[in-house]
C-alpha cells in the first residue's frame, strides 16, 4: 500500500483526536509526538485493511452501477421484425 499523505491540518486534525481519544477513554495525557507515533503504527500496522475494504465497498458500488446500466440496455433491444 502506498505511503498516505495527509496535509498538515489533516496530520495535525487525526493527532488531536488521538490525543483526545486517550484523555477522555484512559484519563492519559498524550503528548503530541506519542500521538504521531500511534498514528503511523496503527496506519502501517491496519491501515491496509481499511483501505482495502474501501476499495471492495467501491467495487459494489461500480458494479452496481454497470448492473443497471447492463439492465437499462437491455431493455432498450428490439425484436427484429416487429
Amino acid at each position: 500500500m502506498p505511503k498516505l499523505d495527509f496535509s498538515n491540518e489533516d496530520q495535525a486534525a487525526i493527532v488531536a483526536k488521538v490525543q483526545d481519544y486517550f484523555l477522555t477513554e484512559f484519563e492519559l495525557d498524550v503528548g503530541r509526538f506519542e500521538a504521531e507515533a500511534m498514528l503511523q503504527f496503527f496506519a502501517k500496522e491496519i491501515g491496509a485493511h481499511f483501505y482495502n475494504r474501501g476499495l471492495y465497498d467501491a467495487q459494489a458500488v461500480i458494479t452496481g452501477q454497470i448492473d443497471a446500466i447492463n439492465d437499462a440496455i437491455y431493455q432498450l433491444e428490439q425484436t427484429p421484425g416487429s
